[in-house]
């Protein structure tokens, strides 16, 4: 980046295995100035890019192999896309999503070699993800070396689970070797958690599950907003069904998938994270949209059986909690599907909720009867400006504006 004309921009990076997430806020406050992301790194790639009242400034496509090749050529892009629509823009602190922290990081850090080195180490725990995300580090610290880098982790926000949520019921010293439920999604339960306290600080305090649906899906169990259970374990495939993962499974049937089967490690990982969930269901999509536009009876059952998961699941975390003073929403599914929302809540009135039908269909914030027992709330997340929070703080950079940042 070149000039002075603007100091300390917070820049967020959330890195695929063939994509990157970004996001750019001021230098001052929580304000989002643009975001997008680049798509299909080494293929047919695709970069776009919007501003902050969803303008789209930036558009474009490469066909196979004439794109950029990897994250740093891809970081490249997003940076040249920049420099263009925000002349002068100077990076003062770069924020990573990192899915794994393992059992000691507890909070986002600034990106050391120590770091660096217990973040590869943590790479057997999150094979799909972590070396992504630190790929997207080391493209970040070489465009901008002075730059503060700052891990987000997503499973920081679970280290507040009591240790009997974290076992499973094998011998201690795979617990001890790290082989223990982690939870994930914990930066979109973290802004959550926080939005909450500022519109219903006392709800806030009380017990309140958080269902993230998306293509990832998950939820978590919340008593006064410190995480004390979630349905995502020792991997990002374990709890709901998802878009294109399994979630829980017996894992005997994955011994029958080796002994029978034949599958090995490999070819069980692409089955259980890319052909399972909503699309191995429905054989149509993983995509809910595409799944609720369908007159196709396979289509219905996969969202059938994604709202059964995610019915029993709150029981469960009700019971962890020990009751339930509220239920909220948020994800691009949670968020957005007013037809999963009222199936799933259709089958929860043995909770004494009642929600309200046509504010469901609304999208209201409280879609909730004055009668029901459990609030009944739908929050937009915002993963990016819990990222931007945290770099901003650690780089020094804090400005009280941010806590409040939406």
């Amino acid at each position: 980046m070149t000039g002075d004309m603007m100091t300390g921009n917070i820049l967020t990076l959330n890195a695929g295995s063939s994509s990157i997430k970004f996001a750019l806020f001021a230098p001052e406050g929580p304000d989002l100035l643009a975001s997008g992301q680049v798509e299909a790194i080494g293929g047919a790639t695709k970069v776009k890019a919007k501003l902050a009242d969803g303008q789209v400034a930036l558009e474009r496509a490469w066909e196979t192999g004439e794109g950029p090749a990897n994250h740093g050529a891809a970081l490249g892009e997003i940076l040249h896309w920049i420099d263009e629509a925000f002349p002068g823009a100077r990076i003062a602190a770069v924020g990573h999503r990192v899915v794994h922290g393992g059992p000691e990081h507890s909070a986002p850090v600034r990106i050391d070699q120590e770091v660096l080195a217990d973040l590869e180490k943590l790479v057997p725990l999150a094979p799909l993800h972590q070396p992504h995300n630190l790929a997207g580090i080391a493209a970040a610290s070489t465009a901008f070396p002075e730059a503060t880098q700052v891990a987000c982790f997503d499973t920081a926000f679970h280290r507040t689970q009591p240790r009997l949520r974290e076992s499973f019921a094998i011998p201690q010293r795979f617990y001890d070797a790290g082989v223990r439920r982690y939870g994930f999604h914990g930066l979109s339960y973290e802004y959550i958690a926080r939005r909450l306290a500022e519109l219903e600080p006392e709800l806030a305090g009380g017990k309140v599950i958080v269902a993230h649906l998306g293509n990832g899906a998950s939820m978590a169990a919340l008593d006064a907003g410190k995480s004390v259970a979630s349905t995502m374990g020792f991997t990002a495939l374990d709890g709901l069904v998802m878009g294109t993962r399994s979630g829980t499974i017996d894992p005997g049937v994955l011994l029958y998938l080796m002994q029978v089967e034949g599958m090995d490690a490999d070819a069980i990982s692409a089955l259980l994270y890319s052909q399972s969930g909503l699309l191995g269901l429905s054989g149509v999509s993983n995509d809910m949209r595409t799944l609720e536009a369908s007159d196709k009876p396979e289509a219905a059952f996969a969202i059938d059986c994604f709202v059964d998961r995610v019915a029993r699941s709150i029981g469960d975390l009700a019971a962890a909690l020990g009751g339930l003073d509220a239920i909220v929403f948020t994800g691009g599914i949670g968020e957005n599907s007013s037809r999963i929302r009222a199936d799933v809540l259709a089958k929860l009135g043995w909770l004494g909720l009642a929600f309200d039908q046509q504010a469901n269909a609304a999208k209201a914030i409280d879609i909730g009867q004055p009668a029901s027992m459990v609030r009944l709330l739908v929050i937009p997340t915002n993963e990016e400006a819990m990222i931007a929070l945290h770099a901003r703080r650690i780089a020094g950079l804090q400005n009280p504006r941010v806590e409040a940042a939406e």
